[in-house]
C-alpha cells in the first residue's frame, strides 16, 4: 500500500516592515486511510501501521489495535497495558530525543561521542519492545541518561550544566528568540478527549483534517502537556521554554523507566479508550509530537465500517491553530528574522516537514 501524498506543510509568512502580519499555512495532504480501510478485517491492518505513519509507529499501532479491542468489548490485562504503556514511552523518549539531537545538537562536535552513546541507547531502546525486556529497556535507558549528562542534561534543578552543549544551545535560542506579542494559550487535555472522539465519528467530515473545539484550537505537546500539567499559565512562551519543555520531559520519562515502569506511577491519560456505543470506540495516546487519536466502527463481521485518526500536527499546524498564534504580531530583529521564526515553527514540532517562503504586504 502506498500513497502519493504531499507530506510538507506549507507556511507563508507576510511582513509589514518589522512586524509579521500574517501567517498563512497550506495543510499537508493526508492519506486516504478512512476509504481504504473500510471493508478490511480491523487485524489485517495492524501490520500496516509502521508503514502508514512515519512519526510515533508505535503510538499509532497501540491506539488502533485499543480502540479495535474496545469497539470488541475485550478486556485487557494489567500486563498488557503497563507494557503498551512502556513501549509508548520508550517511542516518545526517543521521539523526542531525535528532534533535540537532529534539530539543535546535530552540529556539535565536541559532543559527538556522547550524542553517538545517546543515539545508541535510543537504537537498544526501541529494540527493547518484548514484556520480558524490562532489564534491557532499564540498561538502555541509563545509557541514554549517561550520554545526556555529558551534553549537558539537567538533573535535580531543571538548568543544563553551564557551558555545556544544550546551555550554549539554549543561551544562542534565546538571541534569536522572536519578541511575540501576549496571547492567550489553549492547550489540549484528556478534558477534551470526549468532544473529540464523538466528532471523529460523527458527521462532519472536515474535522479530521481541519478541527476545532468550539473556535479554540489548542496546542499539543510537550509545552502543553507541562503547562497543563505544572499550570504554568503565565510567563514567556518562545522556542526557548519548549525546548526546555522537551528537555524535562525526556528526564522524567527516563526516570520513569529506569524507576521500573510500574503502571501506577504512569502519566495519567497517556493511553485512554472510549466506548462509544455497539463496535464503536475510539482511543486517545499520548506520544512525543501531542495527543493523538483513533476512531473505529466496525461491522457485525469485525470489519472496518469507518476508521478516522486526528495526529496532532492538525492542531499545531492549523490555519488558526498555535503556529499562527505564536507568529502573527511578532516584531522581528534585524538579520535573523528567518532563524527566530524557523525555530519557533520547529519548537511546536521538529519533526514535521514544512517549506518556509515570505512575502511583503506591499507585494500582496
Amino acid at each position: 500500500m502506498s500513497f502519493a501524498v504531499r507530506n510538507k506543510i506549507d507556511v507563508t509568512v507576510w511582513l509589514a516592515a518589522d512586524v509579521i502580519a500574517a501567517v498563512e499555512i497550506l495543510p499537508r495532504a493526508r492519506p486516504p486511510l478512512a476509504r481504504l480501510f473500510v471493508g478490511r478485517p480491523a487485524s489485517s491492518l495492524l501490520k500496516q501501521i509502521p508503514r502508514l505513519f512515519a512519526l510515533c509507529a508505535v503510538a499509532q499501532q497501540t491506539a488502533l489495535l485499543s480502540a479495535i479491542e474496545t469497539a470488541r468489548d475485550e478486556a485487557i490485562t494489567r500486563t498488557t497495558k503497563q507494557h503498551r504503556i512502556a513501549l509508548v514511552v520508550a517511542e516518545r523518549i526517543a521521539e523526542l530525543l531525535r528532534g533535540l539531537l537532529v534539530g539543535h545538537l546535530a552540529q556539535d562536535i565536541a559532543g559527538a561521542a556522547a550524542i553517538r552513546s545517546v543515539m545508541q541507547g535510543m537504537s537498544a531502546l526501541i529494540a527493547s519492545g518484548q514484556p520480558a525486556c524490562g532489564a534491557a529497556r532499564r540498561e538502555a535507558t541509563a545509557r541514554i541518561v549517561a550520554g545526556l549528562a555529558a551534553i549537558g542534561m539537567p538533573n535535580g534543578d531543571g538548568a543544563p550544566r553551564p557551558g555545556s552543549p544544550l546551555a550554549i544551545r539554549i543561551a544562542a535560542l534565546d538571541e534569536i528568540d522572536l519578541k511575540s506579542i501576549r496571547i492567550a494559550h489553549s492547550f489540549l487535555s484528556i478534558a477534551d478527549d470526549r468532544n473529540i472522539i464523538e466528532r471523529l465519528l460523527g458527521d462532519d467530515p472536515t474535522f479530521c483534517h481541519c478541527p476545532d473545539l468550539g473556535g479554540r484550537v489548542p496546542e499539543t505537546g510537550p509545552w502543553a502537556r507541562q503547562m497543563t500539567r505544572d499550570r504554568l499559565w503565565l510567563g514567556r512562551s518562545g522556542a526557548v521554554e519548549r525546548l526546555k519543555a522537551r528537555i524535562a520531559e525526556i528526564v522524567r520519562l527516563c526516570d520513569w523507566l529506569k524507576s521500573g515502569a510500574h503502571i501506577d506511577s504512569a502519566e495519567p491519560g497517556i493511553i485512554k479508550s472510549y466506548r462509544l456505543g455497539p463496535r464503536r470506540a475510539a482511543t486517545a495516546v499520548e506520544c512525543a509530537r501531542g495527543r493523538l487519536y483513533h476512531a473505529v466502527e466496525l461491522d457485525p463481521w469485525g470489519q472496518i465500517y469507518r476508521f478516522e485518526f486526528l495526529a496532532p500536527t492538525e492542531w499545531n499546524f492549523h490555519r488558526s491553530g498555535p503556529v499562527v498564534r505564536n507568529l502573527q504580531g511578532a516584531v522581528l530583529t534585524a538579520r535573523r528574522y528567518q532563524k527566530a521564526v524557523r525555530a519557533v515553527i520547529e519548537s511546536l514540532d521538529p519533526c514535521v516537514g514544512f517549506t518556509l517562503r515570505f512575502r511583503k504586504v506591499d507585494d500582496a
